[in-house]
């Protein structure tokens, strides 16, 4: 990152993550973008003033308010008028996007602070009727979901499902090891839920229900009772005699999350201690009918970047969107498995697009 601007993080928030239809269903997506804003800010310890952009990753669009999510997000969170904002999708990666490209803004000296984020309801996702624009005179007219329209390849029409079949062709990823990969991810991630370490991440979230007002503060997708047992009874959903199943593949969920960027010389005027700083990033393409493979290079990019190794690395948080997936970017890349997401991950947390990476 050299000739450009240190950029560092000084505050970090999310909501809890719902499951579909779960805990935030009643909630939309630019309410759950606005409340991790203004909280962000609030942690940063910094006047909403100093935010010189926003930059917000959204895929799903619920209503016609999230086509500026992040604009939305930034004056209901207090974050003057004048500031300006960008709501983006790179669909899994959005949040990720997210992050870069305020880095950008503060590398490049465009602001000092920027506040990043996503946020996504795929509880919310609308059905779409084309053909009531023009074309429905008579007879039936289709419907499309757009929450499964999000998860299908463009080019091939099939299901994201089928790409993480034919990337665990590719590799050789049993339906053992990813039903291993998967029960792992949910004892890791229901330890670190009973160690607390997840709490300080958390803005909880008062929610009416018929009977009370409750306070919504733990991811709601983790299994407890995840057994070998039990992902061995379940079906592959796929492909006839596949491997991947329901309980080897990430959530679909509903949350939001934010950070607030600032240039590391005005944080250091400021007196504020920051989290963490931002070293490198990258980027790749891979063949669309595998995905997942996606990570392998762009890691290898953000490493060769950076100037590191992978055995530089102590804990690597890595996508989850599938087992098979999971597993054959950590097999490909060399990574120890007790570094990798030593929280769990995506399989047992969810994956709420835009609000993940």
């Amino acid at each position: 990152m050299s000739g450009k601007r240190e950029v560092v993080v000084v505050s970090a928030v999310r909501t809890a993550i719902g499951d579909y239809g779960g805990a935030l269903k009643g909630l939309a997506p630019t309410d759950l973008a606005a409340r991790v804003a203004r909280e962000a800010v609030a942690r940063a310890g910094i006047e909403p003033a100093r935010i010189g952009h926003v930059v917000f990753g959204n895929v799903i669009h619920t209503e016609p308010k999230d086509m500026y999510l992040s604009r939305v997000a930034m004056i209901d969170a207090g974050i003057p008028k004048e500031t300006p904002a960008l709501t983006l999708n790179r669909l899994c990666g959005s949040g990720f996007q997210a992050i870069v490209t305020a880095a950008n803004a503060i590398q490049l000296g465009d602001a000092d602070a920027a506040l990043a984020g996503g946020a996504e309801s795929m509880s919310r996702a609308l059905y779409a009727m084309p053909a009531a624009r023009w074309g429905a005179r008579m007879n039936d007219a289709r419907l499309l979901d757009m929450m499964v329209g999000a998860l299908t390849d463009p080019f091939d029409g099939v299901h994201m499902g089928v790409t993480a079949e034919n990337v665990a062709g590719r590799h050789g990823i049993t339906r053992a090891a990813q039903d291993a990969f998967a029960v792992e991810s949910h004892r890791r991630a229901a330890a670190a839920i009973d160690e607390g370490r997840f709490k300080s991440q958390i803005l909880p979230i008062e929610i009416a229900t018929r009977k009370a007002t409750v306070v919504f503060d733990t991811d709601e997708h983790v299994r407890r009772d995840a057994t070998l047992e039990g992902m061995a009874k379940l079906k592959a959903v796929f492909r006839k005699d596949g491997t991947v199943t329901a309980g080897n593949a990430s959530g679909i969920n509903d949350a939001a999350a934010a950070l607030v960027l600032m240039d590391a010389a005005s944080a250091e005027r400021l007196d504020l201690k920051p989290l963490a700083r931002l070293v490198s990033y990258g980027y790749a393409g891979v063949e669309p009918a595998y995905m997942g493979e996606g990570p392998i290079p762009a890691v290898r990019n953000a490493l060769d970047r950076a100037g590191l190794a992978v055995d530089d690395i102590d804990v690597i948080e890595s996508n989850e969107a599938f087992a098979a997936q999971a597993l054959a970017v950590s097999n490909n890349l060399g990574f120890d498995p007790l570094r990798v997401n030593p929280n769990g991950g995506a399989v047992a947390l969810g994956h709420p697009l835009g609000a993940t990476g």
